[in-house]
């Protein structure tokens, strides 16, 4: 009668190399792709047309550290009760989440201009987008270039 048990050696080898496996792959799935940035996009402006124009987006070309990038999103609006920017969305393509914020605005706001830092895992387009009260999109992008890419474990 022949043993058909698998030796001791090869089961550890697998259940080894299965949780290897496994270990590697939340880390690569938790980079964000151009494709999941532009369906991030769709979720926040549906159907309507998004165009380039009012929006300036300042990120500097060059990060050191994308721990702390700095970034301002200023869109042209008149800030009245009748036309103003409701919102300002920011999204990035290689983030482990792809909609990086969005900042509520209104008419009393005066200036539609926001400041903040984000983190930037690797270098990638930054997208902002301005939704206004008339219900149009308005966009500006910028390629960011990181030398040092932040931790993509504290992004999450």
């Amino acid at each position: 009668m022949t043993s058909t048990k698998t030796p001791t050696f090869l089961q550890r080898r697998t259940f080894l190399a299965g949780t290897a496996l496994v270990t590697v792959l939340p880390v690569a799935a938790a980079r964000a792709t151009p494709e999941a940035m532009a369906a991030a996009i769709r979720e926040v402006v549906g159907t309507a047309t998004v165009r380039e124009g009012r929006v300036t987006l300042d990120v500097p070309p060059l990060i050191e550290n994308g721990n702390t990038v700095p970034l301002t999103v200023s869109v042209e609006s008149p800030m009245s009760e009748a036309d103003h920017v409701k919102a300002i969305h920011v999204f990035n393509e290689k983030n482990p989440q792809p909609h990086v914020f969005d900042a509520r605005l209104g008419p009393r706001n005066g200036k539609a201009v926001i400041a903040t830092r984000i983190k930037l895992g690797d270098s990638q387009k930054i997208v902002a987008i301005a939704e206004t009260s008339k219900g149009e999109f308005f966009s500006a992008s910028a390629d960011v270039i990181v030398t040092l890419a932040a931790c993509l474990e504290e992004m999450t």
